[in-house]
């Protein structure tokens, strides 16, 4: 059966920006849930230092649990050369991260869709920036994971590779053992694809989930891509919600990963309405986990 883990999606900016949360805070917080492991965010204030990063491991081993994955930002859509090498290296340093704090995953995204990039000029930059830390991701035993994204919290404009065609035309580029998917449905949704087809064009490179819902608050799709550029972060007509009360169909989704022989980590993207919901996510995912893998 598939692993779960949670991302603080909740806290990000109390243990990236406000140091108003500290991580032995969170791990406290979801131990009650009894979760599998916590996915780390690469930003988190208390990761800064390299010579914490061994109690920060320690600090979630000695609560039951382990570091699956390390959720990572880098911007490889970057035209200045000098620029996309330093996000080569920042990556570098993120993967060396991830190793140490125990994570067999580390995110990779394509960057940010600047308005003067053509999709061939930002997939050849993106894959080549990928490709060059690949090495590195061998040598830590580390596989590097593309999520389907819509915006990092701290970007301006959405993800180069947002939409479905571009994401593929991205993971086809790329084959590497130590390379795979971090699939989630819900940011098809917003891309405005059907995520079941997105699922069914990738599902062989599928290593790692992230499960959310989406809601929007007020408004549609097409009033949120107006507003997006630009913009840091999410805008507010776009919620987070419960797993299991938004558009994600997880009975399809999981009989697709299943189909695949998919048995691994599924990290939780909730709770930003406090740890009751994302208790209630966890109690959804479960059950359905239990129903799709009944063996265990």
């Amino acid at each position: 059966m598939p692993r779960l883990a949670a991302f603080p999606k909740a806290f990000v900016r109390a243990l990236c920006k406000d140091g108003t949360m500290t991580l032995q805070q969170w791990v406290d917080l979801a131990a009650p849930l009894k979760l599998d492991g916590l996915e780390y965010y690469s930003g988190f204030l208390e990761l800064q230092d390299p010579a914490c990063w061994v109690d920060a491991r320690r600090m979630v081993e000695r609560a039951g649990m382990v570091i699956p994955m390390l959720c990572c930002s880098p911007d490889f859509s970057q035209p200045d050369p000098e620029l996309r090498r330093k996000e080569i290296e920042r990556e570098k340093s993120w993967i060396r991260m991830a190793a140490t704090l125990g994570a067999e995953y580390c995110r990779v995204l394509s960057g940010q869709r600047r308005p003067e990039l053509t999709i061939q000029q930002g997939l050849d930059l993106v894959v080549s920036a990928i490709e060059a830390c690949l090495p590195e991701a061998e040598a830590c035993n580390v596989t590097l994971i593309l999520e389907n994204h819509y915006k990092d919290d701290f970007w301006n404009y959405p993800e180069f590779a947002q939409k479905m065609d571009v994401f593929c035309a991205l993971v086809d580029r790329i084959r590497h053992p130590h390379f795979g998917v971090n699939y989630d449905p819900s940011n098809a949704i917003i891309a405005g694809d059907d995520p079941l087809e997105l699922l069914r064009r990738v599902k062989h490179r599928v290593v790692t989930m992230h499960a959310s819902d989406r809601f929007l608050i007020e408004g549609t799709v097409e009033d949120l891509r107006r507003e997006e550029n630009g913009s840091e972060g999410y805008l507010k007509r776009l919620r987070h919600g419960e797993i299991g009360r938004g558009l994600n169909d997880y009975d399809a989704i999981f009989r697709e990963l299943r189909s695949v022989g998919f048995n691994n980590w599924i990290s939780i993207e909730d709770g930003v309405d406090g740890m009751d919901q994302l208790e209630a996510s966890v109690g959804f995912l479960r059950r359905k986990l239990a129903q799709h893998w009944p063996e265990g």
